[in-house]
């Protein structure tokens, strides 16, 4: 018996101005800090290529994902006064994906819907 696959995963990527990647930085402890309180946060993770800033995160579901979009939002903000997304990609079953393409539009996002049968599901 296999359990349904609702993971999603976002796929942030940050261009930090120069000068200004130690401001980013500061705000990645907390961030990680207010995930602790997500229950449907599978993981969270800052990486850096120089001046690029990548998220990885996933979520056990598209309602895990609107939640922590709500309990980061003003870090968010913060974040988005020191940089800007150069893209967002967010992968996921076709089913999450139609629950998150209206409250997420207004970041712009790419959705790439998971094909069933051309992944390992997880047991039961």
């Amino acid at each position: 018996m296999f359990k349904p696959d609702t993971c999603c995963t976002l796929v942030p990527y940050f261009e930090v101005p120069e000068g200004q990647l130690a401001a980013f930085k500061a705000l990645g402890p907390q961030f990680v800090e207010r995930t602790r309180t997500e229950p449907g946060c599978m993981h969270y993770a800052f990486s850096f290529n120089g001046t690029t800033a990548h998220c990885r995160e996933g979520y056990a579901n598209a309602e895990a994902v609107l939640a922590h979009l709500q309990n980061v939002g003003e870090l968010l903000g913060q974040a988005l006064q020191i940089a800007k997304i150069v893209r967002l990609e967010v992968h996921a079953p076709a089913s999450e994906i139609e629950k998150l393409r209206a409250p997420m539009a207004s970041l712009s996002p790419q959705f790439f819907a998971l094909e069933p049968g051309i992944r390992r599901a997880s047991e039961a």
